[in-house]
């Protein structure tokens, strides 16, 4: 496929490796019983401070995180994207705020690496949590966490100074525990089929989906 195509159609290649990714690893789901997505579109208020077309052209069954942390209008973002994705079939998670996840309704928590000493006081449905080594990986299962998002499996211009995990890198994150992993960072249609045979879950993106 050449890459203007894969330009115009990357949403979808990213779906369809992300479904043969979800597929691989035996169709995990949450504790609450949900399937996982094979997609996750991750908010970045830099980048995109407008999540909400975005978040309406992903397929049903896929996810949007919200971060925007301390963003202004994060209650109202969260509510909007609340209600887009009840009509739409997408799941919502809501970055670092138990709280705010439970007043929107959304269907569950990200946790940033930070936050993965203790668990959350009440469990909002699925639970994810960002993790960028091994050792991360072992405290979001200890706290209980559904999966977890590994980053940066590529470079990405979103943290520009990181070295990138690689597909290794992935790899080993995948082999250090039994949670499933989403391969977030500098995924892009061009490069998504190389996660094929990494063990990861799905994907996440930012840019891939938004741009």
């Amino acid at each position: 496929m050449n890459q203007r195509l894969l330009a115009t159609d990357g949403p979808a290649q990213l779906l369809r490796v992300g479904r043969a990714l979800r597929q691989a690893a035996g169709n995990p789901v949450a504790a609450n019983g949900g399937a996982l997505p094979p997609l996750i579109l991750v908010t970045d208020a830099a980048r995109v401070p407008d999540p909400l077309p975005a978040a309406g052209r992903l397929p049903e069954g896929s996810a949007v995180l919200l971060r925007h942390y301390g963003w202004p209008q994060r209650q109202a973002l969260a509510e909007a994207l609340a209600k887009l994705c009840r009509t739409r079939g997408v799941l919502l998670l809501i970055g670092a705020d138990a709280d705010l996840a439970r007043e929107v309704g959304a269907d569950g928590l990200h946790l940033r690496e930070a936050m993965l000493d203790a668990p959350p006081p009440r469990r909002p449905g699925i639970v994810t949590a960002a993790v960028h080594s091994a050792a991360a990986v072992a405290k979001a299962a200890a706290i209980g966490a559904d999966a977890v998002l590994a980053a940066p499996v590529f470079e990405t211009t979103s943290h520009p100074g990181r070295v990138p995990l690689g597909i290794a890198g992935l790899r080993a994150i995948v082999q250090a525990g039994r949670l499933p992993v989403f391969a977030l960072g500098g995924v892009s249609a061009l490069n998504a089929e190389t996660l094929l045979g990494s063990g990861a879950a799905g994907i996440a993106a930012v840019g891939a989906l938004a741009d």
